[in-house]
């Protein structure tokens, strides 16, 4: 028999044994009732979960459109982007497989430090890129490593290609990175290798030229590992744009521009070697990487000129050349442009990033002579045969203006005005016809408003009036700034691209045509006319065929052998600092002075002569003489833009071209 505090023990025993069995039959039902709820009553729903889980859709980035010239010659295109990605789980030490990729093919140190970052915070089957753009040789050398490199592998995309670099970005701009302020909820967009437009016609077509995605599943498992790619939709590639640009003509006016009046030697060469030697050390570094030295007629190793040159079509308005120099090469924007190389870039005082074609603003000069020289014959207060006399200046009240030249042209007509670019006549103009006729013919013909063209970044240019000087400064227009804004300077300002259309609608017998550099789909329409008179713009024509082909003419030098085209043009010279008295007593402003406080240089032009086909407009910063500098180089320009293209049947049925002193004022 068990004693009293045995039994007692044993009914606590029993009890507790019951309660606990009794927990686990309580806490067994409820876990099958819970499998039996999530298996049979749950199961459609849960399968079709995992069916969801099982097959991810995987976007495939589409081909990005190209942009063309007018011959079909890509300036913009696609290509292979050969990368080698490393995975981490196939690898049993990172460092050491990237220490022996690197005995193969160059990979940076910080490629390095961001490989081993990347891969500590991936899952480990996740590749992680380790250097891209590689060339078909350096792919070729991993790929026969293959078996002593753990866990590379070989993967192929495609990559914006710009295969003429500077010489035509500011036209096609660039392609870079989807900056977190662009994303607008587009999966597309979040794609690590997509790029959008940033700039150019790669901005202004961004959208029609990005095309659409493809799509395909992936089967992955519950790690989210891709385990096969199942078949897809093919994504439709980007639209192609086609311009009226000529890629030959394009590349002929940026390197002429870029020459200047300085010849392009080899470096082997001993004048440039002689010149190198004697240059200072911030020009030889300048010159450290290149196969080219530019040496002046002095023997000195100068840098590139900077400005811009501009061909159009005068009855289509086709633009057949836009150059802007320097220029900067997009393809490292695809890649990602280093801080580094950034900041150089805006920090460069000639401005490679800005396209000075559509955006530079310059004070016209002696080239904004035609427009005045117009607007008295259209107001009837002048005519071809009216006559003043230019003494070198021309005094009003106590103020002198100076002409360029400093004992004066004597008795000039109008189109010796033109020829000789006279001062003191478009001075005496001026007093006549007013501010205000001058402004009106200005804007007619194309300055002082956006053209319209077909480029981003365009602007305005100024052309001065009563109305704005008052809205802007408060203080009412004076006689003497009439006379300054005769001659081009004062308040004007236009971009090479408004020069070049105002050269345009003058010499195409007044027809407002609009520059345009998208090659139309069909047949363009007839411009629209401005209604003046015909005899007055042929006086103009006279006076410009003057300037080149006249004894006196002060673009003479560049009328060339008898065999060469006949063309017409007006030089100009634009201060960009006053000349004081003093300045003029003593000579200095004729001493050198330095780059940024040098005149520009300006030329506009047009050919041929006889039924005018191109203009040309052409702006040298800080060039110097527009006589000197500018006008050789639109002599040449001009030229090569009918060579390439010789006279023949134009839209508007005429015969013509298809599609060490300052001299001038």
């Amino acid at each position: 028999m068990l004693k009293a505090s045995e039994q007692d023990v044993q009914k606590v025993f029993t009890r507790r044994a019951l309660v606990l069995a009794g927990g686990k039959l309580a806490l067994i039902g409820a876990l099958g009732a819970r499998l039996y709820y999530l298996q049979v009553v749950e199961a459609d729903r849960y399968e079709l979960l995992s069916r969801g889980n099982q097959f991810n859709l995987e976007l495939l980035p589409p081909v990005r459109g190209r942009i063309l010239d007018r011959n079909g010659v890509a300036l913009a295109d696609n290509q292979d982007n050969f990368r080698v990605e490393i995975v981490r789980e196939q690898t049993d030490d990172v460092a050491a497989t990237l220490s022996a990729l690197r005995s193969i093919i160059e990979v940076p140190d910080w490629d390095v430090r961001r490989v081993l970052k990347d891969v500590k915070r991936k899952r480990a089957f996740v590749p992680v890129t380790v250097v891209e753009n590689l060339t078909r040789e350096e792919i070729a050398r991993v790929a026969v490593n293959a078996p002593y490199l753990p866990g590379i592998r070989i993967e192929v995309g495609r990559s914006r290609r710009y295969p003429f670099a500077d010489t035509a970005v500011h036209i096609t701009g660039y392609v870079a990175a989807v900056s977190e302020s662009e994303l607008t909820g587009d999966p597309v967009l979040e794609l690590p290798d997509f790029r959008i437009g940033k700039s150019g016609i790669e901005k202004l077509h961004d959208l029609g030229m990005r095309g659409t995605a493809g799509r395909r599943q992936v089967e992955v498992n519950a790690l989210g590992r891709i385990i096969r790619k199942l078949p897809g939709e093919d994504g439709e590639p980007g639209r192609d744009v086609k311009l009226t640009l000529d890629i030959n003509l394009q590349r002929y006016a940026t390197e002429r521009l870029s020459r200047g009046n300085a010849e392009r030697l080899p470096t082997e060469d001993p004048r440039a070697q002689l010149a190198l030697a004697q240059a200072e050390p911030a020009m030889r570094d300048l010159y450290a990487d290149r196969q080219t030295v530019l040496v002046d007629a002095e023997g000195k190793v100068i840098e590139a000129e900077s400005g811009s040159a501009v061909v159009m079509d005068v009855h289509t308005g086709e633009l057949r050349a836009l150059a802007s120099a320097p220029g900067y090469d997009p393809n490292p924007f695809n890649r990602g442009l280093s801080a580094k190389d950034w900041e150089e870039l805006l920090t460069n005082p000639r401005g490679p990033l800005n396209n000075k074609a559509v955006s530079g603003q310059y004070p016209p000069g002696s080239t904004f002579k035609m427009l005045v020289m117009l607007a008295a014959l259209e107001s009837g207060l002048a005519g071809p045969d009216t006559k003043f006399f230019c003494p070198g200046h021309l005094t009003l009240g106590d103020t002198r203006f100076h002409c360029w030249s400093r004992y004066g042209h004597g008795w000039l007509d109008m189109k010796q005005s033109i020829a000789q670019s006279c001062d003191v006549y478009y001075y005496e103009l001026a007093k006549r016809i007013g501010i205000d006729r001058i402004s009106s013919i200005a804007k007619r013909f194309g300055l002082g408003e956006l053209t319209g063209v077909d480029i981003p970044g365009e602007r305005r240019g100024l052309v001065p009036s009563r109305e704005w000087k008052l809205a802007t400064t408060g203080v009412p227009w004076q006689m003497g700034e009439t006379l300054v804004a005769a001659i081009g300077q004062g308040f004007n300002l236009a971009t090479p691209l408004q020069l070049a259309l105002m050269t345009a609608r003058l010499v195409n017998g007044g027809k407002a045509v609009v520059p345009h550099i998208e090659f139309p789909n069909g047949p363009p329409e007839a411009a629209e006319d401005m209604a003046v008179d015909t005899r007055h713009l042929e006086a103009v024509r006279v006076a410009m065929s003057e300037v080149v082909n006249g004894p006196r003419g002060t673009a003479r030098k560049i009328q060339g052998s008898p065999d060469d085209v006949k063309i017409g043009g007006k030089t100009g010279t634009a201060q960009v600092r006053r000349i004081t008295m003093a300045d003029r007593a003593s000579g200095a402003y004729k001493e050198e002075k330095p780059w940024r406080f040098r005149d520009h240089a300006l030329f506009v032009g047009f050919g041929p002569v006889e039924a005018p086909r191109y203009a040309v407009a052409v702006v040298v910063e800080h060039g110097g003489g527009g006589s000197s500098m500018a006008a050789p180089i639109g002599a040449d320009v001009l030229r090569e833009a009918l060579r390439i293209d010789p006279p023949g049947p134009t839209a508007s049925g005429e015969s013509g071209a298809p599609t060490p002193e300052r001299q001038d004022g």
